[in-house]
């Protein structure tokens, strides 16, 4: 199951939110190559927009990285395969 192929590093993300931003994931990576990162983010972020509102952030990659502000509940950090997705809806 996808759960035990995503290693969450850190979350506030709800149970079920969690498990839908690695099944995005997952679904982005079966779309686009590995390599194409911001294709993949994109995919997220479209996916997590038309879900939860707009106004969400996807950073996908092997090495990078942030600083940032979001609101609670909202944000996940994992590794999928050979990469890191970070997924959040920003403070406003």
């Amino acid at each position: 199951m996808l759960e035990g192929k995503a290693m969450v590093k850190e979350t506030d993300m709800p149970g079920k939110m969690q498990i839908q931003a690695m099944s995005f994931a997952s679904q982005a990576l079966d779309l686009y190559d590995v390599h194409d990162c911001k294709s993949i983010a994109g995919h997220i972020k479209k996916e997590f927009d038309k879900m939860y509102g707009n106004g969400w952030q996807c950073v996908v990659g092997s090495n990078f990285g942030c600083f940032f502000s979001h609101s609670p509940g909202t944000f996940i950090y994992f590794a999928l395969e050979t990469l890191n997705f970070l997924i959040f809806k920003g403070a406003s």
